[in-house]
Formats: C-alpha cells, structure tokens, sequence
C-alpha cells in the first residue's frame, strides 16, 4: 500500500484496556507500513498508560492524550487534525473493540486507488453482521434507509464507521464545522464528502460484535442520528424545491419546463 502514501490509522478509547493492545497488534500485522494513532480520552481504566506502553515499545505507534470523554466524533476529528498536522496522505477510523476487523483494511485501502473516501460496508452485497440481535439489525437498517431517504444519498451503509480518507478529502469537507458524534458524525463526514464531490465507494466487511468491554452505543447517540439526519433532509429537500422554483421560473415563455 506503499504507492498510497503515509497511512495512519486512528483507534479512538474509552475504557479500552481490554482490548487496545490487541487491536493494535492486529493493525500492525494487516498493514504493517500504516502508522497507529490512540486517542484516548483519559479512560479512569488505564487503556491510555497501556497506550504509552505500545508507543514506548512501537516507533509507528503514538498516543493523543484527550482531557477527558467528549464523544467518538470529537476524538476522530482530534486524530484527524493531528494526523494533516503530520503529512499523512491517507487516514483510517477505526474502532477499538474489535468489531471493526483490521484483517480487511488491506481490501479498503485498495479501493482508495479509484475513490476519495471508502467505506466498509455491513449492508452492500458480501457485508455481514456476526452476534447481533434482530432488534439491532433492523435499527440499523432502518436509520440507514431513513438516510438514504432523507438525503437522496445512495450509500447502503452511511452510518458505518469503518472509513478511510484521503487527506485532501478531509481537508475540503469542513471539518471544522462538524458538531456531530456517534453514528450521525460517520453520516455527517460521508455526506459532506459526496457534496463536495468526492467519489465515496463502499467495500464489504464483517462486523463484528465486541467481546471485551461496554458497548459506548446510547439511546442519546441515536436520538441524535435521527434528528439530526431529518433536519438536514428538510433543509436539502428546501434547496432542492427552492433550485427548481428558480428554474422553472426563469423559462423563457412557451418554454416547457420538467
């Protein structure tokens, strides 16, 4: 993956400290040229000291001390921000509890060669869903379907965390202007990048449900998804009316307008 550049893959904890060194572990050995970023916001469980262990021990391992826990979103962004800092040329989210399976970042990076984002998809035709109960699958579906609907984009799986970037993508999209977290925040940087006009592929993958600490998922992080996704929908639909009315209004007459 060496003719994409710099890659640096952002594990973003909280409480992590079951799984943070076997997460890593597992980047370093899928792609061993990408560099590994822990932000971790000052867990009370020490994943960040175990941080400060595998940075100590790995030249291509270093740690983002956070002051404390402000969300996943704002911890991307942090990575984001150090990572452009730095002349990556290619940035990774990625979770660190394992669902999010280093083995396939090798298949997203190269779909990066023809794109300008990828994401990893549960819901595109080879993309699963291991350990999850029904009730869960069909909220994930339908917040997808409510995206797709409200937005008029053509992502299965919008709402996926699993996402690569070039840097000039991430530095085109505002992100500075991004106040999301949660499932909104991936909805929110997929979206911005489609109407900036990068090209956003999906690429299957298999989550996998964590084995190793608390789920960070909370009825706020969805709530926030759903109102947060309607009233951009609103707000795009009101374009979309506004652009037609100017062009159906300035037909020369005698002009049928469609």
């Amino acid at each position: 993956m060496s003719d994409l550049g710099k890659i640096l893959v952002i594990i973003p904890t909280y409480n992590e400290a079951e799984n943070v060194e076997r997460i890593v572990s597992r980047v370093r050995a899928s792609v061993p040229a990408a560099h590994v970023l822990i932000a971790d916001d000052n867990s009370p469980d020490g994943t960040g000291r175990l941080a400060d262990d595998l940075a100590a021990a790995d030249a291509q391992v270093e740690v983002l001390h956070r002051r404390g826990k402000e969300g996943l979103g704002a911890a991307y962004l942090a990575g984001f921000h150090w990572g452009l800092e730095r002349g990556y040329d290619v940035l990774v989210e990625l979770d660190a509890d394992g669902s999010h399976q280093p083995e396939q970042l090798p298949s997203l990076l190269a779909a990066l060669h023809t794109a300008d984002m990828v994401k990893g998809s549960r819901w595109v035709r080879g993309g699963s869903v291991v350990n999850w109960p029904q009730s869960r699958k069909i909220l994930s579906l339908g917040g997808n379907l409510w995206t797709r609907l409200m937005l008029g984009i053509p992502l299965k799986d919008a709402t996926g965390g699993y996402n690569v970037f070039r840097a000039e993508t991430l530095r085109n999209i505002g992100l500075d202007d991004i106040a999301s977290a949660g499932y909104c925040f991936q909805v929110d940087l997929a979206w911005r990048a489609l109407k900036a006009g990068f090209k956003v592929v999906e690429v299957p993958i298999t989550f996998v449900e964590r084995e190793y600490g608390d789920s960070k998922m909370s009825q706020q992080i969805v709530i926030e998804a759903l109102i947060r996704t309607t009233l951009w929908g609103i707000a795009h639909r009101a374009r979309q009316l506004r652009e037609l009315g100017r062009r159906t209004g300035s037909a020369p007459v005698g002009e049928v307008t469609r």
